[in-house]
């Protein structure tokens, strides 16, 4: 019973953190300028997150890992298009593409909660160890994640409402690798190069696109820059954590 409290402290103090963008509202008068650098920075963290953290992991699980990735680009397409037909038939308040990096990122957090959960089930010093690599790889990303959906014409509660609700299945993956451990290793192999390919998506299909939109080029340098950073913070990680 103990290690399921391990579990569920974790899993729960990873899920708090998705409340962080109330930090960018407490900077709102800047917000406006600092937007389109998270978006780009974003872009950086989903590009790196994919390709340098779960598709190689996906590859050592399994020879299926691409065929699961081009399944979940297809699938992200396939609702994105489900999503922007069913919420801009008559008028286009939102984005269709912030529900999809909701998406996304429910399937991410409930890996985490998956890798958390293993982690502690194999000893406490590695649970500790994988949740403190998972919140460093967190704090970015939801920072992110809130100026996307505030991209995509979230209200700001909404937004983080939203963002904290889909953060919750990190307790879901955790409880389910806990009761269900002997079963569990399947649904990772296919959940984790799904969710490669639905980040690839995002970043290549809706969000660089609006990047594209700023024609100054000092601006266009900072959003390049803003990459990178993302890139860059996603490969430290793999280097720190792995």
């Amino acid at each position: 019973m103990s290690t399921l409290l391990y579990i569920l402290g974790a899993t729960i103090l990873v899920s708090v953190l998705s409340l962080i963008g109330i930090v960018l509202l407490l900077i709102k008068k800047k917000l406006d300028k600092l937007l389109i650098i998270l978006v780009s920075f974003a872009v950086g963290g989903l590009l790196g997150d994919a390709f340098i953290h779960i598709l190689p992991e996906s590859i050592s699980l399994g020879t299926s890992a691409f065929v699961y990735t081009v399944g979940g680009i297809l699938i992200f397409f396939v609702i994105e298009r489900f999503l922007s037909w069913h919420h801009c038939h008559n008028e286009c308040k939102e984005h269709s593409f912030t529900y999809l990096i909701l998406i996304g990122d429910s399937v991410h957090n409930f890996i985490d909660g998956v890798i958390i959960a293993a982690s502690f089930l194999t000893s406490i010093p590695i649970g500790i160890a994988s949740t403190l690599a998972i919140i460093f790889h967190e704090i970015p990303q939801e920072f992110g994640d809130f100026a996307m959906l505030l991209y995509g014409k979230f209200s700001k509660l909404k937004a983080l409402f939203f963002n904290f609700l889909s953060a919750l299945t990190a307790i879901v993956g955790a409880v389910l690798t806990y009761f269900f451990s002997t079963n569990i290793e399947g649904l990772t192999t296919a959940l984790l190069p799904f969710a490669a390919g639905g980040f690839i998506y995002i970043a290549m299909s809706d969000m660089i696109p609006q990047l594209h939109k700023e024609r100054k080029l000092s601006n266009s340098f900072i959003q390049l820059v803003s990459i990178l950073v993302g890139i860059g913070i996603m490969f430290l990680l793999k280097i720190f954590y792995s």
